[in-house]
């Protein structure tokens, strides 16, 4: 017992670690729910962020003493000077807890009150009556989570831009650089590398506008609802205040001006905004496989782009290199897919005037962000500023393709340009050699009419 301390909480004491910063609610919950990733520390942050604006606001209209009020202040940004490691060693508890979040919102409190009382045990601070007066986890639990989720998108739409100015270098680069098209993983008419890139960029410019678009729906804060959405004990204006003041701090603009009905028991902003990373998943998904497939080989495969070797491919077979970075956005691209569906039905869940599943929901909705942000910087850094066409490949396939018997269609007509194709796929001749064969086309008019950068369109 020399390594206790004991506490009470209205359930009775609690023996709590001697050099914990928190309190006996925390200690029941370490118990309680021992299972599970731990709550994140951006979420941990945004409530510090918080709680030091709502102790400012009390300030302003006498709602708490002002040395009160300046005590919470000082040990807040006492906590938020610590590194992450520092910062996690008082925040223990898990994502798996009550659903909505309040033993994560007492941890705060009670973690801010015993900071207060090592810098200044003269002035009494209390976990529920000071550091969380005017609040409600209900409340300010649900504004955390809308800040970090705004916040993490902004962070997701600086990778999509870098992605896309990636792209678009390539695109540039390569726009005149012929190869063979495949619709149905076959065969098809020729287009540019660079035309196909072009595709792979207005994907991820489309999907950074969505992004855009929807971010607004984050900025909307549920503080100031207090327990189920009527500001019972909230004193005037102190939302519009901590508004004002997280808008200062993040960079970025929120607005208390809501139905606080909504915003305690729907969490529909972060899930139609997941959506849209599921969406940008999606499409990551399908631009790392074109990516990869595109460069199997290097003399087994298509073979039409080299890939960075940023790392031995296998432990077994010397001067393997396998595009890892590919492998690796795809695997973050599961992952929120899986993650939506999460989201998705923990949004549903709202019973009555408030939705019980939000600490699993920015959980989700976090980890596919950070995913996606990190997998898509590494895939713009590591395989697409270093990836290089093989145009001697890429002219052979086209050469060899059958599909660009399609210009000759306008001459000859579909039927016996099929016939062309179908013969020479038969005898194992080029497609020049059964033209010609056929009767159909001499080799002038052949050279004339098949000229595949003109098949692309590139000049038009």
């Amino acid at each position: 017992m020399e390594n206790y301390r004991v506490e009470e909480d209205t359930l009775g004491p609690v023996n709590i670690p001697i050099d914990a910063l928190w309190g006996a609610q925390t200690e029941r919950s370490r118990h309680n729910f021992p299972t599970g990733a731990k709550m994140p520390l951006e979420l941990i942050r945004a409530l510090l962020q918080i709680k030091k604006a709502a102790a400012q606001a009390n300030k302003e209209v006498a709602a708490i003493a002002g040395e009160k009020a300046d005590l919470i202040v000082k040990a807040i940004d006492a906590l938020l000077a610590l590194s992450d490691e520092e910062l996690r060693k008082d925040f223990p508890l898990v994502v798996y807890q009550t659903g909505s979040g309040t033993q994560t919102n007492m941890n705060v409190n009670e973690v801010v009150a015993h900071m207060a009382a090592k810098i200044d045990g003269s002035i009494e601070i209390l976990p529920n009556d000071d550091v969380n007066h005017g609040q409600s986890s209900n409340d300010i639990f649900p504004t955390a989570m809308n800040i970090t989720a705004a916040v993490a998108v902004d962070k997701l739409e600086a990778a999509a831009q870098h992605l896309l100015d990636e792209l678009q270098e390539k695109q540039e680069k390569y726009w005149r650089t012929v190869k063979i098209g495949r619709t149905h993983l076959q065969d098809a008419t020729p287009l540019t590398f660079g035309q196909e890139v072009s595709g792979w960029a207005s994907m991820v410019e489309h999907d950074l506008g969505y992004l855009k678009t929807l971010n607004a729906t984050l900025s909307e804060v549920a503080m100031g609802g207090t327990a189920v959405g009527t500001g019972l004990n909230a004193a005037p204006h102190f939302a519009d205040t901590i508004a004002e003041k997280m808008s200062a701090v993040y960079e970025h603009p929120f607005t208390a001006d809501s139905n606080k009905f909504y915003g305690l028991a729907a969490h529909s902003g972060l899930n139609v905004v997941h959506g849209a990373i599921k969406t940008l998943a999606a499409d990551l998904m399908k631009i790392a496989n074109d990516v990869r497939f595109l460069a199997s080989g290097p003399r087994a495969g298509y073979g039409e782009l080299n890939i960075p070797a940023n790392e031995p491919g296998s432990s077994i077979m010397p001067g393997k290199v396998n595009p890892t970075q590919a492998e690796a956005i795809t695997m973050a691209a599961v992952r929120v897919m899986g993650n939506d569906v999460v989201v998705d039905l923990a949004s549903s869940q709202g019973n009555f005037e408030m939705n019980v599943y939000k600490p699993v929901l920015i959980s989700a909705f976090l980890e596919s962000a950070e995913l996606l942000t990190g997998t898509m910087t590494g895939f713009a850094d590591k395989m697409i500023h270093g990836l290089t066409v093989n145009a001697e490949r890429m002219e052979e396939l086209v050469d060899r393709s059958l599909m660009t018997v399609t210009a000759l269609s306008p001459h000859i007509g579909y039927h016996d340009s099929a016939k062309i194709a179908q013969q020479a796929e038969k005898d194992g001749d080029t497609l020049k050699e059964a033209a010609v064969k056929s009767g159909q086309v001499t080799a002038e008019q052949f050279d004339e009419w098949v000229v595949p950068i003109d098949m692309t369109n590139i000049d038009k």
